[in-house]
């Protein structure tokens, strides 16, 4: 029998964090997403994964920073107001690692990327909800997706970098 499991927002987030002008980090997290996994075993060795994130929920904790990221030279959040995966594999590498496969689509631009994930396991919250816990990484080309705007410094380093860590933790919850 297949299960399904709704992302807990109240105990999920999405972040990611990038270079900036190559000597330190920034991070953000977008506060608006939803997700759903369906499996039919208890290990979710044969889930599948959909994700969808508000591209116009992007926050890095500074106004201005976060209007330039929805604009047309970054997220283009008007044109395209959703970040969206979708599984295309969930293998099981040993113990509680597992690699997640799938289609991300950001800004028009659909790539193959893989998340090594761990999986927390599962329990029951004080309300009698089962919860399955996973803590996802990838490394992406934010280039790759469209995401090209760019500044020099006066010594020629880039003000952004290409590589960008998604860190994903969450909890799902099963339901009845």
């Amino acid at each position: 029998m297949t299960s399904i499991w709704k992302v807990d927002p109240a105990h999920s987030e999405v972040q990611f964090k990038v270079k900036h002008l190559v000597i330190s980090t920034v991070a953000g997290n977008f506060n608006k997403f939803d997700g759903q996994i369906e499996a039919t075993s208890e290990d979710f060795s044969d889930a599948t994964i959909r994700f969808i994130i508000d591209a116009d929920s992007i926050d890095t904790n500074m106004k201005d920073r976060d209007e330039h990221l929805r604009s047309a030279d970054f997220f283009d959040t008007a044109n395209y107001p959703e970040l969206t995966f979708q599984s295309s594999s969930f293998e099981k590498k040993g113990g509680h690692e597992y690699l997640l496969r799938g289609d991300l689509t950001i800004k028009g631009h659909t790539q193959a990327v893989q998340f090594e994930v761990e999986f927390g396991g599962t329990a029951k919250d004080s309300y009698g909800n089962q919860k399955a816990g996973f803590e996802a990484t990838a490394k992406i080309s934010r280039q790759v997706f469209g995401l090209k705007w760019n500044d020099l410094t006066e010594a020629g380093s880039v003000v952004v970098g290409d590589e960008v860590k998604i860190v994903l933790n969450l909890q799902f919850i099963k339901q009845s």
